[in-house]
């Protein structure tokens, strides 16, 4: 009664609002999917919790301080990215793990929100906000940009991060965690949008994001909001936590 592929259940109808935004699928208790030898199983409703059963050397990866429990056969390494020491959350550096099988291993936000699975087609690129992915499988290619440009807009300070997903020759997985709810729209060509700069979770790479002021009359402080222009798929979430740090 699921999707093999992302966990959504297949009896439930596509709900869409009037305004176009339709709701990520909830995945319900214990569903199950799989990516070639990778099988993926969400577990929890409130803080969802991913645990990942691997295939003699599979290789799934993360960031480091999102692992729950693992078995003893899953052997894990640091993995080398770009200017990864300018980077920063709560103070300590950035790190990526990665997850070698044969074995099973579980990761968390250690926060309410949803588990959602984005199944990467080859060659497709999504950019995700900093911070927001679960884990990802080894064909899929992953680096990060910093937008200086957007720093009051997010975080009053010296920028924020995009994460950059890339599938390779085959299919790849890609796991994002969004506070509360979760739901997605598809711009058409030149389709704007403004969304609550806490709000924005993922978007397709050819939708542009850039900070627009705006100006909330009397008694109310300016803000800067978030353009996103189509063509693609944004993707927001309900509930923000802010971090002091980057």
């Amino acid at each position: 009664m699921s999707c093999g592929t992302c966990g959504a259940r297949l009896d439930v109808a596509n709900a869409v609002s009037a305004w176009g935004w339709r709701a990520a699928p909830r995945l319900q208790e214990m569903t199950e999917f799989r990516v070639g030898n990778i099988t993926c199983q969400i577990a929890g409703q409130v803080v969802p919790v991913a645990e990942f059963t691997l295939a003699d050397g599979e290789v799934i990866f993360f960031e480091q301080h999102i692992l729950l429990w693992k078995e003893r056969t899953v052997s894990l390494t640091g993995r080398n990215l770009r200017a990864a020491g300018q980077r920063t959350i709560a103070g300590m550096p950035h790190a990526v793990i990665e997850a070698r099988g044969p074995g099973r291993i579980a990761v968390t936000r250690d926060a309410s929100g949803e588990a959602v699975v984005l199944p990467l087609h080859p060659g497709v690129q999504t950019d995700v906000r900093g911070h927001a992915f679960l884990a990802a499988s080894q064909n899929v290619a992953y680096d990060f940009a910093r937008l200086d440009k957007l720093a009051s807009m997010f975080h009053g300070g010296p920028g924020m991060y995009l994460d950059r997903f890339v599938a390779g020759d085959t299919q790849g997985l890609l796991l994002l965690h969004g506070y509360g709810d979760v739901f997605q729209r598809r711009l058409g060509v030149g389709e704007k949008i403004l969304v609550e700069p806490g709000g924005f979770l993922y978007k397709d790479s050819p939708v542009a994001i850039c900070p627009v002021p705006v100006q909330a009359g009397a008694g109310f402080r300016n803000a800067n909001w978030a353009e996103l222009t189509g063509p693609g798929r944004v993707g927001i979430q309900s509930m923000y936590v802010h971090r002091h740090t980057i």
